[in-house]
């Protein structure tokens, strides 16, 4: 449980139509098994102690009767489980009958939830036997106790209060105002569906999608454990399509037909802080009934995966559709920005590495979206001390297979009379003799832009942004950076994508040389001809970085946490010491160098996370990381 984690687990036991005994036998076997591999919220189907499928038979005493019986059996069982069972079963008051969830906990029911919503078409005739169940929550005796009995009913633990589970059954998902909605405004932060969903052809697709948007809805988890193998196939088949999903993604999914346990990690702490970012999550209108329950506080084995590239898809084809949006994301905005400004031309810095290259590719497609000539961009090539042969001749030859403009001006003798001026020793290694280099580049694009009435166009790209890896008013400035919402780790897929796409040899053959250059500012002179300053031995790895910015931006990890899980997503390839010192790195250079973002141009954000001062990341430059690097001291 700790950093906001708990296991939960779908479960879809082979059950005996009107057999409670023998289901209740299954239930106790397959709740043990959960329990074990470490679930803590347990859902089992509709219905499961007397089966779906009984038809007429529900109306029978002896059923019913049977059916509470083993559902104190059941309760007995979960003695010394401190986390939540729920169990399905026929239930009557009143004397009306019930479609009922039963949450249960350490040898206790808790509460019962009726289902409120009862089909009456096509295959379903559940109106013929169950009635409509109360919302407001009214009392009910069961076992020698009174338990709440309605719909409207939070369960929240005790020792971990991020916990706080709602429950719906079946088709109160289907429904166009289904209970989960005023469940989680109530501040659920899990939603349980147990489930009777026969399988029809492509039913499964529809099913899957229903629990996604669920989830993203609602920002919250939602287990959906279904029927199975045992119920009667008299008129229908019952698959056990099991879903777990968070906040619109499925994290764990049942095969089919195969009465399986479903388990995955969910992230409550990740969930509330995105509830809170969004600051547009209501409250419910109705009031709801809080059931307390204990928890003994365990760590989780979070089994979870946790992708080493959180801003570059896993899957090919979902990579290749994301590049292609964000291609047309940054040369849509820049197209904008050029008709609104009337500028006929674009000049642009080339260094012969990605982030260049990318922006170049970029500005190729805003000119021909505005059917203008691409000799209207000016790419300049400026070498200075550090230019290695393998990357000026990479710029020359980009700028070639794009039909631009090319323009060199060598800066070195503008550069050296600077040091004289300023009276810096050229031998002098220092932060003045790079960052001189980087503003003069600047102030050759700034000019040149004037003389042609154009616009220079930034090339730095998010991950520099975020650690302040940028000369203050050198290539940290331009008058529209196309960059600035893409993360290092997604600028090498962008420009990879180009290259596999443009159905060019020339101009794939030069972005694949410079795909396979090392990341450089070239600021300090080659050894031996080969590039000398590495820009990830400095400030480390990209893909660490951007993991850290990710994770912490966009879901709200303390260090302690994101340490957790940079770790299970780096095993292997980088030791546990090294991901350590990193990420102190990190905190130290986000914090420190606010002051560079506080005041970035223009630029268009393409994704989920983004660094501009105008909009995601209203951040104050003088902000404190005391808190955050005391943190992480103590990892």
């Amino acid at each position: 449980m700790r950093h906001g984690f708990i296991k939960a687990a779908a479960v879809t036991p082979k059950i005996r139509v009107a057999d409670p005994a023998y289901n209740g036998e299954a239930v106790c076997g397959r709740l043990k098994e959960a329990w074990e591999q470490g679930a803590r919220v347990i859902v089992f189907p509709e219905l499961c102690l007397t089966g779906y499928t009984c038809g007429d038979l529900f109306l029978q005493p002896a059923l019913l009767e049977e059916a509470k019986e083993q559902l104190l059996r059941v309760a007995r069982a979960t003695a010394g489980m401190q986390g939540l069972v729920f169990v399905g079963l026929p239930l009557e008051r009143d004397g009306r009958l019930y479609n009922v969830a039963a949450a249960l906990c350490d040898g206790r029911i808790l509460g019962l939830v009726p289902k409120v919503n009862i089909p009456t078409y096509a295959e379903f005739y559940e109106g013929r036997h169950f009635t409509a169940g109360n919302r407001e929550p009214v009392p009910y005796a069961i076992g020698g106790e009174e338990v709440p009995f309605g719909a409207y009913q939070l369960f929240c633990c005790t020792q971990m209060p991020e916990l706080a589970v709602g429950c719906e059954i079946c088709e109160d998902l289907w429904v166009a105002q289904p209970p989960s909605t005023g469940l989680a405004l109530a501040g659920a932060t899990v939603i349980v569906n147990l489930s009777a969903s026969n399988e029809t052809v492509g039913k499964d697709e529809y099913r899957e999608l229903l629990v996604k948007s669920a989830s993203a809805r609602l920002i919250g988890g939602y287990v959906y454990a279904s029927a199975g193998e045992g119920e009667s196939t008299q008129d229908l088949v019952f698959g056990g399509h099991n879903l777990i999903a968070e906040n619109g993604v499925v994290l764990a999914q049942a095969k089919r037909f195969c009465c399986e346990t479903v388990y995955a990690d969910l992230d409550l702490q990740r969930l509330l802080s995105e509830r809170r970012r969004m600051g547009t999550f209501g409250e419910a209108a109705e009031s709801y009934v809080r059931v307390a329950f204990p928890m003994k506080l365990e760590e989780t084995d979070v089994k979870r995966a946790f992708g080493c590239t959180p801003f570059v898809p896993s899957d090919e084809k979902m990579r290749r559709q994301r590049c292609e949006e964000i291609l047309s994301i940054q040369s849509y905005g820049l197209k904008k920005r050029m008709e609104h400004t009337g500028a006929k031309s674009a000049v642009i810095g080339i260094s012969g590495g990605l982030d260049s290259a990318l922006a170049l590719l970029v500005t190729v497609r805003a000119f021909d979206l505005l059917g203008l000539d691409r000799k209207g961009i000016l790419a300049v090539t400026m070498p200075c001390f550090g230019t290695t042969d393998r990357t000026y001749d990479n710029a020359c030859k980009l700028a070639q297979a794009l039909a631009v403009e090319l323009k060199e001006v060598d800066i070195r003798e503008a550069v050296t009379l600077h040091f004289r001026d300023i009276g810096q020793p050229p031998e002098s290694r220092d932060v003045t003799y790079e960052n001189s280099q980087a503003r003069e580049r600047t102030q050759v694009l700034m000019d040149l832009a004037n003389q042609r009435g154009g616009l220079v166009i930034g090339t730095g790209d998010m991950s520099e942004l975020a650690l302040g890896w940028a000369t203050y008013n050198g290539d940290h400035m331009s008058m529209y950076g196309v960059n600035v919402g893409v993360p290092k780790t997604l600028v090498r897929h962008l420009v990879r994508y180009y290259a596999d796409t443009c159905g060019e040899a020339a101009l794939a053959e030069v972005l694949s040389d410079v795909l396979d250059t090392p990341v450089s500012p070239e600021l300090l002179p080659p050894v031996d001809g080969v590039i000398s300053q590495k820009t990830e031995d400095l400030v480390g790895p990209y893909e660490l970085h951007d993991f850290f910015l990710y994770y912490m931006l966009r879901c709200g990890f303390q260090p302690e946490k994101l340490y957790r899980v940079a770790k299970l997503a780096f095993a292997g390839r980088y030791g546990d010491e090294t991901i350590l010192m990193w990420l102190k790195q990190f905190y130290r250079r986000f914090f420190s160098q606010q002051f560079k973002r506080s005041c970035l141009p223009d630029g268009p954000k393409v994704g989920s996370v983004a660094v501009s001062p105008r909009g995601d990341l209203r951040m104050p430059s003088d902000a404190s990381a005391r808190l955050w690097l005391d943190q992480a001291e103590k990892l």
